[in-house]
């Protein structure tokens, strides 16, 4: 496998967050999670793409009102359905749980609209067992963005300019889906966040955490479909409101 270049956090907690072993945990068992809201036309390539690769994989059928669930279930994924729409902070957190609940050694988080490229996830499995961290975080900025918008990437450095300075974390890439994490990194996080606020919420419950992070280059696929879906100047600034009401409440 490739070496990746990925950034360490060097901080590591003065005693154990959680009761278990100071010896990474075993990370044989990997389960993607894959959030999805009306994503009939492409959840079936999405699951198929993680499938072939060789990973066991749960879709999060967000309260859909099309077939995404079925059309995922017939691709090879678990499903589980939300009966009302939280949005993709807290199906996230229902992913997570359930991957927790049955016994996954790492978590990667995967989006279902066909950004994400199952190649990765083993770059950042990789990332968390050779750099002893809990958290692999892909960043489009160290590996690439095909046919990303100029727009798309100004507001994206305007995020990393933000969180840099409301985390600490020295990030090159945010609002990014596609990451990974061990058992102890995943019992961390607690999103209260269902929307799309979720991305930088993780990264504040990362900091807050203290456990070892690195960064890990991934590609992300840009198309017409996918950024008809993706998030406007205004949900950004929407998006760094809920966070600031969010620190303000802490």
């Amino acid at each position: 496998m490739a070496a990746t270049t990925a950034q360490a956090h060097v901080a590591r907690p003065l005693v154990p967050v959680f009761e278990e072993p100071a010896s990474q945990p075993s990370l044989d068992r990997v389960v993607v999670a894959i959030p999805a809201f009306n994503e009939a036309a492409f959840i079936s390539r999405v699951v198929a793409d993680v499938v072939h690769a060789g990973f066991e994989c749960v879709v999060i059928d967000d309260g859909s009102t099309d077939e995404t669930g079925a059309i995922a279930r017939r691709a090879g994924a678990a499903v589980v359905r939300h009966s009302i729409t939280l949005g993709q902070g807290g199906a996230l957190q229902t992913g997570i749980d359930w991957a927790l609940a049955r016994g996954a050694d790492v978590i990667v988080t995967f989006d279902a609209d066909g950004q994400h490229r199952a190649a990765d996830i083993p770059a950042l499995v990789d990332g968390l067992r050779s750099r002893d961290a809990d958290f692999a975080l892909g960043s489009r900025f160290l590996g690439g963005a095909v046919n990303m918008p100029r727009l798309r990437g100004l507001l994206l450095r305007a995020a990393i300019w933000f969180t840099r300075i409301e985390t600490g974390m020295n990030v090159s890439d945010t609002h990014n889906g596609l990451r990974a994490m061990t058992r102890r990194g995943a019992g961390a996080l607690g999103l209260q966040q269902n929307g799309m606020a979720h991305a930088s919420e993780i990264l504040h419950e990362i900091a807050d955490s203290k456990l070892p992070w690195v960064e890990v280059p991934v590609t992300i696929d840009y198309s017409p479909q996918t950024l008809a879906k993706g998030q406007s100047g205004l949900d950004f600034v929407a998006i760094l409101v809920d966070l600031l009401m969010g620190r303000l409440a802490r």
